[in-house]
């Protein structure tokens, strides 16, 4: 009896659960209203951007022009309703995402694989598509259902002095909040984007190209890196050959090559830059501090104003103990761009380690009012420990400890030992 009521309640949300796709028009399964949809990426779309290196920040204008093509195509979508937004991120991946609601981001990695305008229209079409159709409410409500939940946005960290906000630097976007899409929904992505594309006047051959770079990236690559990069996308063959098939029968139309190379100019300037930051921060990780350190001194003398080489200069400063030094760059990395969490982080840990314990709180409450982190919010409370201020400590160390890890672990023992202690003893 119980198991028929239980049978009997199942359908009945499956049915309740029905909407159509405002793309396709077919019927899919999802108990997000549309509201709920704008809500959650709402909710999820800064802390998103954090987690993946920020905005980029050197030349804001890419990120107005990336915005403006995707605008003419949100325009012309199936749900021009969606409040669209669009960023740059500053990561060297090359991979781009949406969330529910119509919050869009690509990497500056991916911008610099592009040829014109019309291939960036072919990713961030297909993006709108994922958005418009529903496909990141889907995979809500999927995994809902499944009852994998959702872990708050943080980044895992080792307990050591200051290997945890290097190891933040190693992996981020690692732990993106991003849908690992199915075959059908990449593909209704591809065949739907491309008409977004021609409605707009792009020239839908670009589509094609786009998977073609994509299935080149991936030839001879590890299954490991292809999971890092392109989760949520992965490339195919199939995807080429439908997205060719697409194409011959659509009319032709602009490429804007011309103003797509001006706008990604300055990151072409700066890929040098943007390649020894990243293998400087390689070589910290193998306490090869000499050869990271030549590496970020021609990071930032190519590229002075990026906030991220200095982040990677204070971590190469804390591994090697050099706090006052540390210091120093991370204060910069915050004038930089103050909003990105790493600089202000990283500021708080080597201000508590030179014993500027009020000027440290302050830096950890920026870091954590941009992203929740473990590491933040360890620090945080033996801070507020210290000070006698126990029920804000076992706030902060409970944070911690949902964050896992090493970390986590010592968020734990801290918390043990508070309740062993009741506040009158």
């Amino acid at each position: 009896m119980h198991y028929l009521f239980a049978l009997s309640m199942l359908v009945f949300t499956a049915l309740a659960g029905c909407v159509v796709n405002p793309v396709t028009g077919k019927k899919q399964f999802s108990l997000m209203s549309a509201s709920e949809e704008v809500a959650a990426g709402e909710q999820h779309y800064a802390p998103s951007q954090q987690q993946q290196g920020g905005r980029y920040s050197v030349d804001p204008e890419l990120s107005l022009y990336v915005a403006s093509v995707g605008k003419k195509l949100a325009a012309v979508s199936d749900r021009k309703e969606l409040p669209y937004e669009f960023v740059v991120l500053n990561n060297d991946t090359p991979n781009a995402w949406a969330l529910p609601g119509g919050k869009i981001a690509i990497n500056r990695g991916l911008l610099l694989l592009l040829d014109d305008e019309a291939q960036l229209a072919a990713v961030l079409g297909h993006e709108i598509v994922h958005a418009a159709a529903r496909h990141g409410a889907t995979q809500k409500t999927q995994q809902d259902l499944l009852s994998l939940g959702v872990k708050e946005i943080g980044i895992a960290a080792q307990a050591t002095e200051y290997g945890e906000l290097i190891n933040m630097s190693v992996g981020l976007g690692a732990g993106a909040v991003q849908a690992k899409y199915g075959r059908s929904q990449e593909l209704e992505s591809d065949e739907y984007g491309i008409e977004y594309m021609v409605r707009a006047g792009y020239e839908p051959y670009g589509a094609v190209e786009l998977q073609e770079t994509f299935v080149t990236l991936s030839e001879g690559t590890s299954s490991d890196f292809l999971s890092t990069l392109m989760a949520s996308h992965p490339p195919s063959q199939e995807r080429v050959d439908k997205n060719r098939e697409a194409a011959e029968k659509l009319p032709r139309g602009v490429r804007n090559k011309a103003q797509y190379q001006s706008a990604i100019a300055q990151i072409v300037r700066d890929k040098a830059a943007y390649d020894a930051n990243s293998k400087a921060i390689t070589a910290i990780v193998n306490k090869d501090y000499a050869g990271a350190q030549s590496l970020i001194n021609q990071a930032i003398s190519k590229q002075p104003e990026e906030a991220l080489f200095y982040v990677t200069q204070g971590q190469l400063q804390l591994a090697q103990n050099n706090t006052a030094s540390a210091m120093q760059s991370f204060s910069t990395a915050t004038r930089k761009n103050p909003d990105y969490f790493m600089g202000f982080l990283g500021l708080g840990l080597s201000q508590k380690s030179e014993g500027k314990l009020t000027d440290a709180r302050s830096s950890f409450q920026k870091s954590l009012a941009i992203l929740s982190t473990p590491t933040g919010a360890y620090h945080l409370g033996e801070l507020e420990l210290a000070s006698g201020n126990r029920d804000a400590a076992i706030t902060y160390f409970q944070t911690a400890q949902a964050g896992g890890g090493d970390l986590g672990a010592a968020a734990a023992e801290q918390l043990s030992k508070l309740q062993a202690v009741t506040p009158s003893e």
